[in-house]
């Protein structure tokens, strides 16, 4: 089969890769389509020692290993997890301390015409959500992550600081809460798109000091930290939603004397990202920029890699 091969931080087009088999209690799965996230690119440059195809956000049709699922549309939480250790065993799968990671830590991943993943972690698409608005799924549950861990009131006061991929659907997913929501970006024609769904958009210049009760970071750069802990006001919560491939310098003074509660944030619930595209509840095909075979793989991610742009996406199925 094919695949894009990720090694020593140089990207190939492989054409000879085994198709995998799958072992018990997995399913294995012809890959549909898949996007490239800054997840993906961020391992290109070193985030993490990965060495294997890469690739996580995907939808694809279960051949076999799954008998309830066969021929079915499906997409996978990207955690595969041991079953045993305390993190499992106290409902933290994702935090499983010998989980193999899809595309990312010792599992391959979606960027090839196969894949396998445990039938525990597949959920099967609605009829009425379509492959490409199925690809958001992962990213999707990312956002939705934020509301399992901070209570979102309509009162509270909410900033999000970023406009690209990630931020779009954090956004739209903090925005059906019924916050004060203020979206702050670089790019006009990214943040039009919120304005036209009624959410509330700007620059950096518009941020008021300690004014925003929770302020979360979508961009992975010292500046989108930096003013997103700046909004905050006292005794308020910081949402960390995005990996950041160099080091982080911070005033660690300013969050122990203003009480700021900081929150990790990494994978979400996968039905409540299913249910929402089924009710068309937000817009994810608007944010698909292009689409390419997965032979033009490489350019695909030559074209992910240029500033500003929205989901790239790769194509299995011709």
């Amino acid at each position: 089969m094919q695949g894009i091969w990720l090694e020593k931080q140089q990207l190939q087009l492989k054409s000879d890769l085994p198709i995998p088999d799958s072992p018990a209690g997995e399913a294995r799965i012809k890959v549909l389509r898949a996007g490239i996230c800054n997840t993906d690119l961020e391992l290109l440059r070193g985030y993490y020692p990965y060495t294997g195809i890469l690739g996580h956000e995907f939808v694809g049709v279960v051949e076999s290993g799954a008998p309830n699922l066969i021929n079915k549309r499906v997409v996978g939480e990207i955690n595969a997890a041991c079953g045993k250790c305390h993190f499992c065993l106290t409902n933290q799968p994702t935090h499983c301390e010998q989980r193999t990671v899809l595309g990312i830590v010792n599992r391959n991943g979606a960027f090839a015409d196969y894949l396998t993943l445990p039938v525990a972690n597949l959920h099967a698409v609605p009829d009425q959500v379509t492959t490409d608005a199925a690809t958001f799924t992962e990213p999707l549950a990312a956002a939705l992550e934020i509301q399992e861990q901070v209570k979102i009131l309509p009162e509270h006061n909410v900033l999000v600081v970023g406009d690209g991929k990630l931020g779009q659907l954090v956004a739209q997913t903090i925005a059906l809460t019924g916050c004060d929501l203020l979206v702050i970006g670089r790019h006009h024609d990214k943040l039009e798109k919120l304005a036209l769904r009624g959410i509330k958009v700007g620059f950096e210049d518009i941020v008021s000091p300690r004014s925003f009760d929770i302020a979360i970071e979508c961009t992975g750069n010292p500046d989108g930290f930096n003013l997103a802990l700046f909004g905050l006001r006292p005794r308020g919560t910081l949402v960390l939603k995005s990996t950041y491939a160099g080091k982080l310098t911070l005033d660690a003074s300013a969050i122990v004397v203003d009480e700021i509660t900081v929150v990790g944030s990494r994978c979400g619930p996968f039905a409540k990202a299913l249910d929402l595209l089924s009710q068309n509840k937000v817009d994810v095909t608007s944010l698909i920029e292009t689409c390419y075979p997965l032979e033009e793989g490489l350019a695909a991610f030559s074209h992910a890699q240029q500033r500003g742009t929205l989901k790239v996406l790769l194509k299995m199925d011709s």
